[in-house]
């Protein structure tokens, strides 16, 4: 149900500005006035300079974390000590869910990769939210099954697509997550550095540049800046997904 846009007189202005901004993450769209109010008095924000590390793979996990604003990337590292970035998430989107759910120590470690802040939900508010408000779990359901369906689609470019279907499958991905889409062009504003974008593909800095200038030459892309367009977005999808 969608929840009314007046403000709650009984929240100090900070406050009231966090529920306006919980509000609209999918998750907590179906929660009650009282219960986001609830949720956002126990909250805590966290501010994050650019590079700064978060969450660190293998730690115990005790909150989960909605962004307010700024990017992060989910990275895992391997036993030479090389990254694999696993997504990039930016305003709305959630992490930390997977501990909040068995308790386990985190999957993955989480970077800024820009100047971030964080609302921070303890795993024991979390979870009587999620037993008082069953909406919450489902939308969680469904989060988990796209984040699940869209890990089986990287596996499956790593392992079988050329170095274009691997760069291609980037693009998408950050079309999909940080992308805006008008008049069926996407544009990504401030593009991740040619090394975090290796780290996604897995492939090197050099091939990224190679074959995201081919995708120039045939006009599938554009790069303005830092900004990456592409300029028919179901057109590249059907030719490299």
């Amino acid at each position: 149900m969608n929840l009314p846009s007046v403000a709650q007189p009984s929240l100090p202005p900070d406050l009231n500005e966090a529920m306006e901004f919980i509000r609209n993450v999918p998750i907590f769209s179906d929660i009650d006035v009282e219960q986001l109010a609830k949720i956002v008095r126990v909250g805590v924000r966290k501010k994050y300079k650019k590079g700064s590390i978060i969450l660190l793979e293998e730690e115990s996990g005790a909150a989960l974390f909605v962004i307010l604003s700024g990017k992060v990337k989910i990275v895992r590292t391997d036993d030479d000590g090389r990254e694999v970035i696993l997504s990039i998430l930016s305003e709305n989107d959630f992490f930390g869910e997977m501990s909040i759910l068995d308790g386990l120590a985190r999957s993955a470690s989480v970077v800024a990769i820009t100047k971030t802040e964080l609302f921070m939900i303890h795993r024991r508010d979390f979870l009587t939210l999620m037993e008082d408000v069953p909406s919450v779990a489902i939308a969680l359901l469904k989060e988990l099954t796209m984040r699940l369906r869209k890990a089986d689609s990287q596996i499956k470019s790593l392992s079988l697509k050329d170095a274009a279907g691997r760069v291609a499958n980037v693009v998408l991905q950050l079309a999909d997550d940080i992308g805006t889409i008008r008049k069926g062009r996407v544009e990504i504003d401030e593009l991740p550095l040619q090394q975090d974008l290796a780290n996604m593909a897995g492939t090197s800095r050099e091939t990224i540049s190679r074959v995201i200038h081919m995708f120039i030459k045939k006009g599938h892309l554009d790069l303005q800046g830092n900004k990456l367009i592409i300029n028919d977005y179901e057109k590249f999808k059907g030719l490299y997904l």
